[in-house]
């Protein structure tokens, strides 16, 4: 198998945010366990990322020691081929991850998680530029409104929009999960130049 899903950040520690919203959630949850359960049919690993962040003290969502470095309630239950705790934006720096990658000889990436502009989309453009394919399923990302520097309101589906119009064509394919499910099996993917 030359493709791997990345689950990044669908951690409990969102909820404890004051900007998590409901709304979105399971129209997301629903993508990712699709996700989940096609890759699993397909034999596709499954790499769950956990982000980890600031003082490691239990009032801190993103610590060790909060007990929210965990699954997001609802995510289905698998075993991940692997687990990686991630200190940066990119699921690419600094956890081994793409040592790993290289190793099961893995050359296409489905990027599915939280924050769809932030981790997500960062750890898209890193993986290809490493010269990973990456295939980007908008629909498996999670997101929330946001203010512009100006303080307008930018929805989350805009934001959506956005990340996908950015990364269509020179970092990813943006793909359905059923899309991202069918290319997981096809032919040897080819990064996008």
């Amino acid at each position: 198998m030359t493709t791997a899903l990345l689950l990044i950040d669908v951690q409990a520690s969102f909820p404890a945010r004051p900007y998590w919203d409901e709304r979105e959630v399971p129209a997301f949850l629903a993508a990712c366990n699709t996700l989940i359960d096609g890759c699993v049919a397909r034999g596709v690993p499954i790499v769950r990322v956990f982000h980890s962040d600031g003082p490691d003290h239990s009032d801190n969502p993103f610590a060790p020691s909060s007990s929210l470095l965990r699954p997001l309630d609802g995510l289905r239950e698998h075993t991940p081929a692997l687990t990686v705790h991630k200190h940066r934006h990119s699921a690419l720096v600094g956890t081994g991850l793409s040592i790993w990658l290289h190793q099961q000889g893995i050359r296409r990436l489905i990027v599915a998680g939280i924050r769809t502009e932030q981790c997500c989309e960062t750890t898209a453009r890193h993986a290809s530029d490493e010269g990973w394919a990456v295939d980007y399923v908008t629909e498996a990302t999670l997101t929330f409104d946001m203010h512009t520097p100006d303080g307008a309101l930018l929805s989350a589906a805009a934001i959506k929009e956005r990340t996908a119009t950015v990364l269509a064509g020179r970092f990813a394919t943006i793909c359905s999960v059923a899309q991202a499910l069918a290319r997981a099996t096809a032919d040897e993917p080819k990064a996008i130049a």
